[in-house]
């Protein structure tokens, strides 16, 4: 960040990790090729990410359970609350304490379009995955976040773009879970939704993905962004500051009368999909 950039929101975290920043100037440059800068997507995402879990989690003690062979898989049907692959001893046979992570409850919430380069279009083979994909009878890619992640968990996808005019968001495409409990509570709501924005401009979208989890029910939400403008990043991290944490590579002073970032990465889902100019 320059020294004219607005001091940032304490719930506002830029990474300064050498690596990162490399990354992230190889993606500003316009002679970076489409398929590379899928790739610089993809790891900054997983950069940022990495940091992020590891404020946003923490291990706790897991479960001694049996890996289940592929004729178990009826019965992992039966007991959805089971945490699978928590082994209890080492191939030598000594018994150790598990460990997952905490909350349990998680779900990543990309926003289309460009938040599908957050998100790999190959899909996991191993067991696990299977297991899981067999279990809630849908399949699930494998994402930037979920490669760090010990268990695969659920990817909602947000519709949303800017009206020209106005730079405001407008949805038009929102799959999270909607049953409501006798309660009146979202039953469907994860705890802790991970929202995936690569691009902050005026920060209208992302706070708006914010406030849509937010009366989905979840508890606690991060936000993963590769940049931002001060002004946009401000705004989304305002949106719901009690609850709400955003992980960024880094964050640009300025925008442009259009609400482009300067210098920015350009249209970062024109690049990602070859939509330049149309």
């Amino acid at each position: 960040m320059s020294s004219s950039t607005p001091e940032l929101p304490a719930n506002v975290h830029v990474s300064q990790h050498p690596c990162l920043r490399a990354k992230l100037s190889q993606l500003r440059s316009q002679s970076t090729p489409a398929k590379e800068v899928k790739t610089l997507v993809h790891d900054i995402a997983l950069m940022v990410a990495y940091e992020a879990l590891g404020a946003s989690t923490k291990a706790t003690d897991g479960s001694k359970v049996i890996i289940p062979s592929f004729k178990a898989v009826s019965y992992y049907n039966q007991a959805p609350g089971l945490t699978p692959f928590a082994q209890d001893s080492t191939p030598l046979g000594f018994d150790f304490t598990s460990t997952t992570i905490s909350p349990s409850s998680l779900c990543l919430v990309p926003i289309l379009r460009s938040g599908l380069g957050m998100v790999e279009g190959n899909y996991s083979s191993n067991t696990r995955y299977l297991l899981f994909s067999l279990k809630s009878r849908t399949n699930v890619p494998t994402t930037a976040v979920q490669t760090i992640l010990p268990t695969p968990v659920a990817v909602h996808h947000l519709g949303l773009y800017r009206e020209p005019s106005t730079l405001e968001p407008v949805e038009y495409y929102n799959n999270l879970p909607n049953h409501v409990s006798p309660d009146g509570s979202n039953a469907g709501a994860c705890e802790l939704a991970i929202v995936l924005d690569p691009v902050i401009a005026t920060g209208g979208t992302c706070a708006a993905a914010i406030q849509t989890l937010r009366e989905w029910g979840v508890k606690r939400i991060v936000v993963l962004s590769v940049i931002g403008a001060a002004e946009g990043v401000k705004r989304a991290a305002g949106e719901w500051a009690g609850a709400t944490d955003i992980y960024i590579a880094g964050v640009d002073a300025e925008l442009t009368d259009k609400g482009m970032l300067k210098p920015g990465v350009g249209d970062v889902g024109d690049r990602l999909f070859l939509t330049i100019g149309k």
